[in-house]
């Protein structure tokens, strides 16, 4: 029974570790600067949301609408949305481990966060409101 007792504990929290750990906004305090050219598109003026995502992921989709939303009243935001599955070695460089994963960069390129997982649209506009 002891045994049983052990996978359980472990397993839980695990399944608890995974749940809060997904869809959060965490900050970079490594200065990785990305260009237009890395990410295909111009960088916003004040910040750029490059979400990494793939075909067959349905957070992403969810992930895509929630962005793209939230940049149409703001003009000064710009929604990259990646393939991962196209860009393989943006994705090893970044060290992007699964989808959807969202990076935060500020209006010169610098990753100032990222969110892995999909994250809560108030998430979001907080850490925008943050950007400068």
């Amino acid at each position: 029974m002891l045994p049983v007792v052990i996978v359980l504990a472990i397993s839980s929290a695990y399944g608890l570790w995974y749940k809060r750990s997904r869809g959060v906004i965490r900050a970079k305090n490594k200065a990785e600067l990305l260009t237009p050219e890395m990410i295909g598109s111009a960088l916003g003026t004040r910040a750029t949301l490059v979400q990494f995502s793939s075909a067959f992921c349905t957070p992403c989709r969810a992930t895509r609408s929630i962005l793209q939303n939230i940049v149409e009243s703001h003009s000064d935001v710009v929604h990259v949305d990646i393939d991962a599955e196209d860009h393989l070695e943006l994705v090893r460089t970044l060290n992007i481990l699964s989808t959807p994963t969202t990076l935060f960069l500020n209006s010169s390129g610098q990753e100032i966060g990222r969110a892995v997982g999909a994250p809560k649209r108030e998430q979001v506009i907080n850490a925008l409101a943050a950007i400068r």
